[in-house]
């Protein structure tokens, strides 16, 4: 800011938001008693007073803790002074699409994410590292992110070997803020799946428990993922992975039903020619102990024969009942008519779906031979990735915790398996599901760049595919109809530093004004105002004119940035008024320069707007 105007203006948050203040606001929320007049923190001494019973005071408790846990919850905690810049180069249909595909460290990324997307994560799935002492291990530090995430996409290969001391902690301290800050994205109905084995199953559920709440674990998944035994096994052919599944609240998370299999339909026949379908034969029986007097009696059948219950066994309905049954056609007594009496359940009658199941086969899944068959379609070379999972795995979860407008999220995207999942899915139900993936640009030997490089690629080539297959079922017929839009293209956006300078200034040196960084284009700078104001970053972007003037704004108006230089008066009342009616505005200080009036006209020309009923907040840095 100038140092010649009096003129205050919002200054641009310069980091991410943290987590722990929106729970700090929810605490003076519901205790207001417990907040400290003039310093407005909160007194814990009150908030114990308050809570009374319910504080656990006992010296000996149930704790699960590792060398690392109090600096793990630390880096949760500490924002992000980061950016990420737009890649167009690497984009498909930049300025439709609103998938997002993000280069860089996932923590980093995570933090980044929270104003835009706090609460409004649909579904997540993550397939981590499962610490088998070679895969690769994110190393945190706790002082510069950016310079640490640097240094380690430069390494090829980061090891954790079970010879280290700190094998378990170092795993630990990876996924504990990592999963801390997804929980803070899950909306209120959101649900989490994460892939493991044996390795850290029982210390991934023990931080799960701790994050998310004991009482929000959902269940856990086996899945088969290997259709036949490793005979080379020196003990067990291990056949299967673990699914862990936590909801966000599991009382306000509901799974969806699955479709019937085949399968389950062709048990219903239809032997009778019955004019409501078919149907399978069920026992007129039941447990003798749950029975009332009028549930035991004789039954004559068609053929004369008379019956009763077998011992132990009283029928299903009472008499008068079953004859309403009989005389529906609800009862069948086999084609002679002497068979004991067997209840009709008819197809159309039984829900069109069922609760998911906690084993998930092969033959309904997929396993992961069947994964990297997929990625050779895409990817005739070899890749680097030994246990690919199939897309048919990630659809199963789509089907339960998704529905058309879902946004769903993968944060270790690896050969983004999940992006070619949703497309799929919205192919198959003309949703409109969206994904944002996360994932580190470790360098490969593969021959096709970075891992980054390959999960894009994957998303491209697949999307051809699918729009292939899309057009083969569109074809003209008598009674023609628009096919709906497939989204399948990713803004890709790249974990860098800051766009703003941070450098200090000493007494006496010359202020430069302008604080954007020189190799730093308007486009990275918008991305970074939205990321501080807590915009979508898939929000359309339109490059507009106002009387010779250049700006940028999103979503028609949600927000207008004004960064060169040249800016009048006379175009911002024009922009307010006339053109975007603007909700936000943000102005650099350098865009003001030294003209002391032009800061103060534009502040009044936006007050004036503001008064007339036109809400608009102004920025600057």
């Amino acid at each position: 800011m100038s140092e010649q105007t009096d003129v205050q203006v919002n200054q641009l948050d310069t980091e991410s938001q943290n987590p722990e203040s929106t729970r700090e606001a929810q605490l003076k929320e519901l205790f207001p008693e417990a907040v400290t007049e003039g310093t407005g923190a909160i007194d814990f001494d009150k908030l114990r007073e308050l809570l009374g019973e319910h504080i656990n005071t006992g010296k000996e408790r149930y704790a699960f803790t590792w060398p690392g846990k109090h600096e793990a919850i630390r880096q949760s905690q500490t924002p992000s002074t980061a950016t990420l810049r737009p890649l167009k180069e690497k984009s498909v249909d930049w300025d439709t699409t609103e998938n997002l595909y993000i280069e860089g460290d996932n923590l980093e990324v995570l933090k980044l994410l929270q104003r835009s997307y706090h609460g409004q994560v649909d579904m997540i799935y993550i397939d981590p590292p499962y610490n088998t002492g070679n895969d690769f291990v994110y190393k945190d530090s706790f002082g510069d992110t950016i310079e640490n995430y640097r240094e380690q996409t430069g390494q090829e290969h980061s090891s954790n070997p079970e010879t280290n001391g700190r094998f378990h902690s170092n795993w630990l301290n990876m996924m504990y803020p990592r999963l801390r800050l997804a929980r803070e994205l899950l909306a209120l109905t959101g649900v989490i799946f994460i892939s493991i084995d044996d390795h850290e199953a029982k210390n991934l559920r023990s931080i799960c428990d701790e994050i998310f709440g004991e009482n929000n674990f959902v269940d856990t998944v086996i899945w088969e993922k290997r259709y036949s035994p490793q005979n080379a096994a020196q003990w067990f052919s291990e056949n299967h992975d673990y699914i862990l599944v936590y909801a966000k609240n599991k009382e306000t998370w509901k799974p969806n039903l699955l479709s019937r299999t085949s399968e389950m339909n062709a048990r219903y026949t239809n032997r009778d020619n019955d004019s409501r379908g078919p149907w399978k034969a069920v026992d007129s029986t039941a447990q003798a102990g749950h029975g009332t007097d009028s549930q035991f009696y004789k039954l004559t059948l068609p053929s004369g024969r008379v019956v009763e219950p077998p011992s132990g066994r009283c029928w299903v309905y009472t008499k008068p009942r079953m004859e309403e049954m009989i005389a529906d056609n609800r009862v069948w007594f086999g084609e002679d008519g002497n068979n004991m009496p067997a209840l009709k359940r008819f197809l159309s009658e039984v829900k069109q779906g069922t609760a998911p199941q906690t084993i998930w086969k092969y033959t309904e899944v997929g396993h992961n031979q069947e994964g990297k068959k997929e990625l050779k379609l895409f990817f005739p070379e070899n890749v680097p990735f030994d246990t690919p999972k199939p897309t048919r795995l990630i659809r199963r979860m789509l089907n339960i915790a998704t529905d058309k407008n879902s946004l769903v999220m993968d944060f270790f995207s690896g050969s983004a398996t999940t992006a070619d999942a949703v497309m799929q899915a919205n192919q198959k139900d003309d949703g409109q599901r969206r994904y944002i993936l996360v994932q580190i640009p470790e360098e490969t030997t593969s021959g096709y760049g970075t891992l980054c490089d390959i999960g894009e690629e994957r998303i491209r080539r697949a999307a051809r595919n699918l729009t292939e297959e899309q057009a083969d079922a569109n074809q003209p017929t008598l009674e023609e109809t628009e096919p709906a839009y497939l989204d399948t293209g990713f803004r890709v956006f790249a974990l860098d530093s800051s766009n703003l300078k941070s450098d200090e200034y000493t007494p006496g040196q010359e202020l430069d004004i302008d604080l954007v960084k020189r190799d730093r284009t308007n486009e990275d700078l918008l991305f970074e105002v939205m990321l501080r104001w807590g915009l979508d970053l898939s929000l359309p972007v339109e490059t507009k004119e106002c009387n010779g003037y250049e700006y940028l704004s999103v979503a028609e108006g949600e927000l207008v940035c004004c960064m060169n230089d040249g800016l009048t008066v006379d175009v911002i009342e024009r922009i307010v008024s006339t053109d975007d009616k603007p909700r936000r505005v943000f102005i650099p200080d350098h865009v003001f320069g030294e003209q002391n009036n032009l800061k103060l006209n534009i502040v009044d020309a936006l007050r004036r707007a503001s008064s007339e009923g036109q809400e608009i907040e102004l920025r600057t840095v």
